[in-house]
């Protein structure tokens, strides 16, 4: 049976960085549907069209096919007060764009000087 449209298709992955080393790896396959409704990158589940099990192959994306640009934009300092008692370095914050409160972003808090942390709003990969 090959991939189309409406096919739930399992896979294992692995994220590699340009030169080879290994980024991430789920220890679970991932489970989806089929038919460009936006469950994984659109440049990944073009490359599994038409493929059948058991395929093993490679794709490669530009950062704008996978998690986006970085953007230097997105590194914000926050007072320690403004943060869970709990806060440590590489905890994952919740966050808001400031034009809409409805637009969640997740930032890592990256250092802690003083009374204040840096928190990165950059996917990770």
């Amino acid at each position: 049976m090959s991939v189309t449209k409406n096919c739930i298709v399992t896979i294992d992955y692995r994220i590699l960085d340009a030169e080879g080393n290994l980024l991430h790896e789920e220890d679970e396959p991932l489970t989806y549907l089929h038919g460009n409704y936006g469950q994984i990158f659109k440049a990944v589940e073009e490359a599994l069209e038409g493929k059948e099990v058991d395929h093993t192959f490679t794709v490669k994306l530009s950062s704008n096919e996978a998690f986006g640009q970085y953007d230097p934009e997105l590194i914000v300092t926050e007072a320690l007060s403004e943060l869970p008692a709990e806060v440590s370095v590489g905890m994952e914050v919740d966050g808001y764009f400031d034009e809409d409160s409805d637009d969640v972003i997740i930032y890592t808090v990256t250092a802690i000087e003083g009374d204040h942390a840096t928190l990165d709003g950059n996917h990770p990969l």
